[in-house]
């Protein structure tokens, strides 16, 4: 299996199981976070969509600059965040689609300033940034909407509230 064929498939998988936790987050609760340092859920959830959007940069761009290139996700409604997830999950299977197997082995680096924060080649960057970084970000979500007592959508199968 190729690695575009790998990570088109991942990205089918994920992006669906990413969509139905993002359905189940209410606006209303977004202001809400478990703890001081924590980000608010409205934060958590428009930064889980808004990863898929930096596959482009990824695949196309040679750096990644969190002071010049990053702009938050701005959507005021979960339908809003559901169509950002939708667009970029579309943007980013055409860019996958495109890129050429060599590609996939060159450099990209994310920088925060000058300041070189990472530098690996296209595939890790992959892993690395979007999918473990989505990954990390959907499970903390699902301990928000625990807490919240929201039923918590089954990802990987059933979950307690599925069951209940």
């Amino acid at each position: 299996m190729s690695i575009k064929t790998s990570l088109l498939s991942e990205l089918a998988q994920e992006s669906a199981s990413t969509k139905r936790l993002l359905a189940s987050v209410a606006a209303e609760h977004w202001g809400w976070k478990p703890h001081e340092k924590s980000m608010t859920l409205g934060a958590l959830s428009k930064h889980v969509a808004e990863l898929h959007g930096w596959v482009p940069s990824i695949l196309h761009d040679e750096v990644f600059n969190l002071q010049t290139d990053y702009t938050p996700l701005e959507v005021e409604t979960t339908a809003e965040l559901i169509a950002a997830l939708d667009r970029f999950t579309a943007e980013a299977k055409a860019v996958i689609e495109a890129m050429d197997d060599e590609k996939w082995s060159t450099l990209w680096q994310l920088k925060s300033g000058e300041h070189v924060l990472a530098e690996m080649p296209r595939v890790a960057a992959m892993r690395y940034m979007i999918n473990n970084h989505v990954y990390h970000h959907r499970g903390q979500l699902t301990v928000y909407l625990r807490l919240l007592d929201i039923p918590v959508p089954g990802m990987y199968g059933p979950t307690a509230d599925d069951r209940s």
